[in-house]
Formats: structure tokens, C-alpha cells, sequence
């Protein structure tokens, strides 16, 4: 029943105008995304084949519901086949589809640099006096949280309550090696010092559509970016925005191999929590990992422990399936940081955002005397999470070191600038590249080009593992511009992906 676990990121990036008396966010926002200097196709956005008011759960609004239009106004698609745009008065990246976590979790990392250069070309037409700043973070500590949502390919066939009923504990648990780490709590939730995540104080249900209000733990938006008969699109909302390249890689290689598991059959039976709710915000708020959270069957474990249950399932999962370099590597650094967890977290300050955050306030702490209320430590929270590399905190430690690396800089300036090789992310970034005056709508499983005829031309995408460099590069190096490519691949939809599916993907 497998199939490949196509992946992918979007982050909502906190904004904010210093020095300027009532700052509209949607305006900074669009300043940011229209500011972009590098290769890129200005379009509308396609809603056509969107749907996100239908429920995996069966029920739901079918059809088109657009909750911010104007954010289709205020969009770009990039050379390197991910989409920067406007969406609920925030900036938004989300990355191209990824044929792999390591790859998904470099195109992560690409999109940080993407805002960093779009937010200084905005701020360069500001007033005198005034900075434009973009945080990569979920909390603007005034009670509003904004996402970082994961994008997994399933197979239509998996029933979905079995999603629900295997999926669950793990995102809840996972917490302790996802969280970016927060200064104080929101949302009515118990008083704290510091808590392991942004997100959690913000969930309110276990199952739901929704993605603003009433959070839900798993999120039932049945929106495949593809051919709805073979696929689903898992649109995960719990998680933190991390700028640490482990964290994300680790983040987002698990959760696949869980439902790559979760579809073959190889997985006993389902852990269930009596009050998952709960037991989101319980999870963040424990700095000690001791705190047993009551189960169903009227046991109890704490989150550490059920997350060594999920690595020994999952080992056991991978050492049936053909081996795989980069799923091997994510169950290495996850026993790894499994290990610290339990012997001392103090030594995940290199690879986890929280505890790296954590590492720095208890410095000022100590050095300055303060209590965990004072200003300057919240300061300090939003300043680890800007994207400037001169302002922001984690980029100053992994400048000298102190955070691994997964990616080089060079690396990482290349996945600015170019798709994916191995989906069909390839296609619609070369593409953009290449025919970007063409060019006049998109979204993730179709793109829309005007070659001077009476009707515009719609090439379809909806399988995410087509449109790639091994299918398209020949046909694209062979025509001369849109027309000629239209009419090539009109001739030739195997090659191409006339009959494309579903992205992993992206849309909010």
C-alpha cells in the first residue's frame, strides 16, 4: 500500500515594522513577498482545484473556499519550484514538494534565506528609522499563534481513522525533540517559566477542519494537490517552526517512516491517550520528561518513554523494508537525542532549538540576575528566532559552532535557486526559469501559460513523483518557449506529466 512519502514544509514567518505607529501586518507582508529580487514568476494563484473545506473524515464543504483572496493577489512562485506569498496578514514559504526529509528539511532552510533577502529589499524602502523584522517563530506572545505545517503523500486507501488512532500520540509526544522552546504560556494554560514549544498552548482539539481557531491535534483537510482516487495530502498543524537543520530533518524523517509503517500494516496496536488535549500543553510544560500521562487502557507512560516505543517499532520497520541511507540516519539522531533526553538534556543545546534557547536565557539569567518575567528575556526569545543572520541568536551560534549542521552554506544558496530533481517540483521550477513571462497562474498540480492563442493553456501536474529531471529535461532543453512547450507536451503526457498527482503540499 506504500507510497513514496513525498514531503514538505510551510512556515507563516512573524512580521513586525519597528517604529512605526500602527503598523498594518497584511501591508508588511505584502511589501516583503512583492520586495523578492531573486527568479520568480509573479501569478494568480489557481483556487480551481483547491478544496479546503472538505473533511477526510467523510463530510465537510466541498468545492472552493478562499479564506484570504487577497493573498492570491500577492503571490510568486520561485525558480526553485516552492511558493512565497501572503497568508493571513503573514509572509508564507512553503517549500517546493521533496522526494525525501533531508531534502524537504534543506528546502526548509532555503526558505529562511528567501524571507532574510525579501525582508531586507522591504525594509530598504521604509522610512528612515524604521526595521522591517521576520521571525521564524509560532507566538507573537500577545495571544496569537501562527503555523509551520508538514505536508506528508498518503495512499487514499489508508483508512483515515486509523491515521487518527496510531498518529495521535506520536505528534503529541514527539514535542519533546520538535519544540523550538518559549518563554512563559498563552491561551489560559497554567502559569510556566519556559515551556518546550510555541504551538501547544494553542490546541483545543484532538480531530478537526479547522487550521486558525480550535487547533486540532490531527487536521482532517482532505486537499490532495493531486488525483484524489490514489492519494491524500496529511496536513500536519502541531509542530514548531525550527531553525535547527537536525530538528527539522528529524522532525519531518520520522513522522514519514511512521506513516510509511502505518500503511504497510507494520505497526502494533495503537497507544491511546485519555486526554490527548491535554496531554499537549502537559508535554510542553515538562522540562523533566517525568510527568506520566494517563492512557486509555487506564495505564500511563510518560512521553519519553512512548517515543522509545515509536524508535523500537520503527527500527523494526526498517530493518524489513529495503535499506535506506537517509531513513537509517533519522533513527540514528533520534535514538541520539532519545538518549540525551534521558540522561541529560543539557547536551541537546547543539541540536534542539528549545534546549539551545533554554542554554542562552539561563546564561543572562545567572550573569544578570533575572527572573523569568522580565522583559528582557522575552526579547531575547523573539531575537533567537530573526532571520537576519546579524540579529538573530541562532544564527551567531551556528556561525562559531555551537549547532550542527546538516547543510552547507553552499548548499543551501543552490536549493534558492533551484527544484528538486526527483518531483515534479522540477518541472514547475524550471519552468518559472525559463517561461516565467508566460507564465500567468499556478498552483501545486497545475500550471497556466498564455502562448498567444484565443484560450490560455493548462498543463495539469498531478502526480508528484512525475514532472521530474529524468522526464522533462530533454523535452524542455529541445523547445524554444511556452508555445512550443505546450504543444510538445501535448504529444507526450507520460513524459511530462499531463497526468501528474499530488503534491505533497503546500496551501496553507
Amino acid at each position: 500500500m506504500t507510497v513514496h512519502k513525498v514531503c514538505g514544509t510551510e512556515t507563516e514567518y512573524g512580521i513586525s515594522v519597528r517604529n512605526q505607529r500602527e503598523s498594518n501586518p497584511a501591508i508588511a507582508s505584502g511589501l516583503v513577498v512583492n520586495s523578492y529580487a531573486g527568479t520568480h514568476a509573479r501569478v494568480q494563484w489557481s483556487f480551481e482545484e483547491e478544496s479546503p473545506g472538505r473533511d477526510a473524515r467523510g463530510f465537510g464543504v466541498g468545492g472552493v473556499v478562499v479564506e484570504d483572496f487577497d493573498s492570491a493577489l500577492v503571490n510568486v512562485v520561485l525558480s526553485n519550484g516552492a511558493r512565497l506569498y501572503v497568508d493571513h496578514a503573514h509572509p508564507e514559504y512553503s517549500t517546493p514538494e521533496c522526494f525525501d526529509p533531508l531534502e524537504a528539511a534543506l528546502h526548509d532552510k532555503a526558505g529562511e534565506l528567501v524571507m532574510a533577502r525579501a525582508g531586507a529589499a522591504a525594509g530598504t524602502l521604509l522610512p528612515a528609522g524604521q526595521r522591517m523584522g521576520l521571525y521564524k517563530n509560532n507566538s507573537d506572545g500577545k495571544g496569537n499563534s501562527y503555523g509551520t505545517h508538514e505536508n506528508y503523500l498518503l495512499a487514499r486507501e489508508l483508512p483515515f481513522a486509523d491515521v487518527i488512532r496510531y498518529l495521535t500520540a506520536f505528534l503529541v509526544t514527539r514535542q519533546i525533540f520538535t519544540g523550538s522552546g518559549k518563554v512563559g504560556s498563552e491561551n489560559g494554560r497554567p502559569n510556566i517559566p519556559f515551556q518546550l514549544t510555541q504551538r501547544a498552548d494553542f490546541f483545543e482539539e484532538r480531530v478537526g477542519l479547522e487550521t486558525t481557531l480550535k487547533r486540532p491535534i490531527i487536521n482532517t483537510r482532505d486537499e490532495p494537490h493531486g488525483d484524489p482516487s490514489k492519494y491524500r495530502r496529511l496536513h500536519v498543524i502541531i509542530g514548531d517552526a525550527n531553525l535547527s537543520e537536525t530538528q527539522t530533518f528529524v522532525k519531518l524523517g520520522t513522522a514519514s517512516l511512521f506513516l510509511a509503517a502505518l500503511e504497510d500494516g507494520a505497526l502494533p496496536d495503537p497507544v491511546a491517550l485519555a486526554d490527548p488535549v491535554a496531554a499537549v500543553w502537559q508535554v510542553s510544560h515538562d522540562l523533566d520528561f517525568r510527568l506520566p500521562l494517563s492512557l486509555e487502557d487506564g495505564g500511563s507512560a510518560t512521553s519519553l518513554e512512548l517515543q522509545w516505543q515509536y524508535l523500537e517499532w520503527l527500527t523494526k520497520y526498517a530493518e524489513q523494508v529495503a535499506p535506506d541511507p537517509v531513513y537509517d540516519r533519522v533513527l540514528a539522531l533520534w535514538a541520539s537525542i532519545l538518549a540525551d533526553l534521558e540522561t541529560d538534556p543539557t547536551r541537546l543545546a547543539d541540536r534542539l532549538d528549545w534546549a539551545a534557547k533554554l542554554q542562552i536565557l539561563e546564561g543572562f539569567r545567572n550573569r544578570d540576575g533575572l527572573e523569568w518575567d522580565d522583559s528582557k528575556l522575552r526579547a531575547l526569545d523573539l531575537q533567537y528566532h530573526d532571520v537576519d543572520p546579524e540579529r538573530g541568536l541562532y544564527y551567531r551560534l551556528a556561525g562559531r559552532g555551537s549547532m550542527q549542521r546538516l547543510f552547507t552554506d553552499e548548499e543551501i544558496e543552490l536549493a534558492v535557486a533551484e527544484p528538486p530533481e526527483r518531483t515534479r517540483a522540477y518541472f514547475r521550477g524550471r519552468c518559472v526559469s525559463r517561461f516565467s513571462e508566460s507564465l500567468v497562474a499556478a498552483n501545486w498540480d497545475s500550471l497556466v501559460f498564455e502562448v498567444g492563442e484565443d484560450t490560455l493553456k493548462r498543463v495539469p501536474m498531478m502526480e508528484p513523483l512525475r514532472g521530474t529531471k529524468e522526464r522533462v529535461d530533454t523535452v524542455l532543453e529541445e523547445v524554444a518557449d511556452a508555445a512550443e512547450l505546450v504543444r510538445a507536451l501535448g504529444g507526450s503526457h507520460g513524459r511530462t506529466g499531463s497526468e501528474e498527482g499530488p503534491a505533497e503540499g503546500n496551501g496553507s
